[in-house]
């Protein structure tokens, strides 16, 4: 990963994302979506995969692809990496895609430096 994503990524999740459940800012809750489903297909192989991690990526493709803060090409690979990732059966052991996800959210977290609250989701149970 980029060394400054990954500083920037790395504040992110020390000032957004609580120990446990959702964040409080949309900004955590881009990275904790990201990160509980890398850890879901690296750690476990996508065995747990339910509908709460299809509510994760949902929320990712719903923020950043509807943001229209990415230029053309990188819509087009982000839309391509959050599709890898709705294939559960094919458990995507790679981090690049996750890293490229993270990049967005990085992007996205720079565009928005003030906290934007974010909404609980009341169903989501990871």
């Amino acid at each position: 990963m980029d060394p400054q994503y990954a500083a920037d990524a790395r504040h992110i999740w020390k000032t957004y994302v609580p120990p446990r459940g959702q964040a409080d800012t949309v900004q955590g809750e881009l990275l904790r979506a990201v990160e509980k489903l890398r850890d879901e297909a690296q750690r476990n192989g996508n065995v747990s995969w339910d509908e709460h991690h299809e509510r994760l990526l949902a929320y990712l493709s719903e923020r950043l692809m509807g943001s229209e803060s990415f230029d053309a090409e990188t819509s087009r690979q982000l839309l391509a990496d959050l599709r890898r990732l709705v294939d559960f059966e094919r458990p995507c052991v790679d981090d690049e895609p996750f890293d490229r996800i993270t990049y967005r959210v990085v992007d996205w977290c720079r565009t928005h430096p003030e906290s934007v609250p974010h909404e609980h989701d009341p169903e989501l149970r990871r």
